[in-house]
């Protein structure tokens, strides 16, 4: 079914996968669908619709979407059949109500992730689609910074003023959009923590860099990538996040390895410039995140994600292998772990937290696999922009409970599936565009 008058493309992977974009990051995540049993967004829904699609897809050849072998595929069957195996054993004991409850919720997010992951490794099949999805990733990271840069230095909350017919508050994350540190306000934006807001803002901030940087090699204007970035960089600033610096870090050291010197220059120089805008729009701010690091051994934060591993541990070696099931500890109940690794060895075992690693190293290397293989530049920077962000998780899992926030697990999984497309069209030698009848990979057809 084609979209639009004679001449224009028709919906496709990419069309749909822009749409959950908008639906994960511009619809504030205290907003869940009413009348369901339990607490589930729009993007949740879409990510599932993905994944029917898929499925319906790969029973027919006449719609663009890719089939065959991919280690993108492979390792998301993987994590699947991983994470279903600690479903199953958490279930076949006896599991509190709520625990249960929780642990159904993130059996459903999983199959989500899982068509999130597919649509986007075997439904875009071009790169001028795939530029699409990130660039709507951009958009969106500048509307969400947007509204945190309006919360922070206004004190105006857009989130509490979106009301959506079919959509209420949910009561486990409807906490307020601002909190303090240091007696500067932190802000989430549209997500549901300050935390997230800067890990995914530090996600996003390259590929705006990739875009502006993409645009001037091409001789179009690239003033629009450059703005978005640098709302983007504010709302990670705004976020006053120390896993948001660290991630931005490790992304650093990977696209300056990468990067050719002119590159790196400008965006030390751009930096530079940032930074000084940050001092005079924001007294205060820089000084916060300079003590962050510089107290960083008495800084209250660190002490408490550290004192409980000896007690993560502990509960941990009750259920070694496949874990006492995926989220089944939560915070209004247990002990909070803002650690990703000990609450994936809590919740889903060794093999739980193995596969977790392992599907983001699998995402980072088919990035670089697919760098490896293309020739054009821009397309090897992009690949290198998806590896180097996939380190982010990473960095980031060792600092908080990483799974537990929707927005960031989302970008991860796509930014996984992307280096999955890369890699195919890298493969099959694709270079430009393709519309739903050659290389675009539509999911619907005339």
């Amino acid at each position: 079914m084609a979209v639009g008058g004679p001449g224009a493309r028709s919906a496709d992977g990419a069309t749909l996968l822009a749409l959950f974009v908008l639906a994960q990051f511009v619809i504030p995540a205290r907003l869940v669908l009413r009348g369901l049993p339990m607490s589930l967004t729009v993007a949740d829904i879409v990510a599932l619709l993905l994944l029917l699609l898929w499925l319906l897809a790969q029973f027919t050849t006449t719609l663009g979407v890719a089939k065959g072998r991919n280690p993108v595929r492979t390792g998301i069957f993987t994590y699947g059949m991983v994470m279903l195996t600690c479903y199953g054993f958490a279930v076949l004991a006896y599991l509190p109500s709520d625990e249960l409850n929780l642990a159904d919720h993130s059996l459903v997010l999983l199959v989500g992730a899982v068509g999130l992951m597919l649509a986007t490794c075997d439904g875009v099949r071009a790169p001028d689609r795939l530029d699409l999805v990130l660039k709507t990733v951009v958009v969106a990271g500048a509307i969400v910074s947007v509204v945190a840069s309006l919360q922070y230095l206004l004190n105006i909350d857009l989130t509490t003023h979106m009301v959506i017919p079919g959509l209420r508050h949910t009561s486990v994350t409807d906490t307020t959009a601002v909190m303090s540190r240091a007696d500067l306000r932190r802000v989430a934006g549209t997500l549901g923590h300050p935390i997230e807001l800067g890990v995914v803002c530090a996600m996003i901030i390259p590929f705006g860099a990739h875009f502006a940087f993409q645009a001037r090699s091409r001789g179009e204007p690239a003033l629009r990538w450059w703005l978005c970035t640098v709302l983007i960089a504010a709302g990670l600033m705004f976020s006053v996040s120390r896993s948001a610096v660290l991630g931005l870090a490790a992304i650093g050291c990977v696209l300056f390895v990468g990067w050719p010197v002119r590159r790196w220059l400008v965006t030390l120089a751009a930096l530079v410039a940032f930074l000084g805008a940050v001092k005079v729009a924001a007294p205060g701010l820089l000084g916060t995140f300079f003590s962050l690091f510089a107290n960083a051994a008495s800084d209250d934060s660190i002490l408490y994600r550290t004192h409980d591993y000896p007690f993560a541990m502990l509960e941990a070696a009750k259920h070694p292998i496949f874990g006492r099931g995926a989220g089944t500890w939560y915070a209004y109940k247990h002990q909070v772990f803002d650690n990703q690794y000990l609450l994936s060895l809590v919740e889903t075992g060794v093999v739980g937290a193995v596969a977790f690693v392992a599907v983001i190293l699998c995402g980072l290397v088919v990035a670089l696999r697919a760098r490896a293989l293309s020739a054009d530049e821009n397309v090897r920077n992009l690949a290198l922009t998806i590896a180097a962000c996939l380190l982010v998780p990473l960095v980031g899992a060792a600092t908080f409970d990483l799974l537990s926030y929707p927005g960031v697990t989302a970008l991860m999984f796509l930014l996984i599936g992307a280096a999955g497309a890369m890699l195919r069209m890298a493969r099959d030698g694709v270079t430009g565009g393709g519309g739903v009848g050659d290389a675009g990979g539509g999911v619907s057809r005339a």
